[in-house]
């Protein structure tokens, strides 16, 4: 995973229709159609292993539940740690 990824996506192939929604809805365009049919005799899609910003536009567009899971990843703790200084309410 490349330093700016922030998620990362599974796609369960066997629930993947191949409608193409996820693909045309992911910002970074870190989806394609996989090369191999799936056993419905279609393209699922796949989830090309980078670029990935965690927003999970392709997860909300997809009709089919279960299909696609969006994984966040939290920042590095340094960078998480100064975060939650800068958003603490101030006395």
């Amino acid at each position: 995973m490349a330093p700016q990824d922030r998620g990362r996506v599974t796609i369960d192939p066997d629930e993947c229709k191949g409608c193409g929604l996820c693909l045309d809805a992911c910002p970074p365009k870190c989806l394609a159609f996989a090369k191999d049919l799936s056993p419905y005799g279609v393209h699922p899609a796949l989830y090309l292993g980078e670029g990935c910003t965690g927003c999970g536009i392709c997860f909300y567009v997809c009709p089919e539940p279960g299909a696609i899971t969006v994984y966040r990843v939290a920042p590095p703790p340094k960078l998480a740690n100064q975060r939650a200084a800068q958003e603490a309410p101030r006395a």
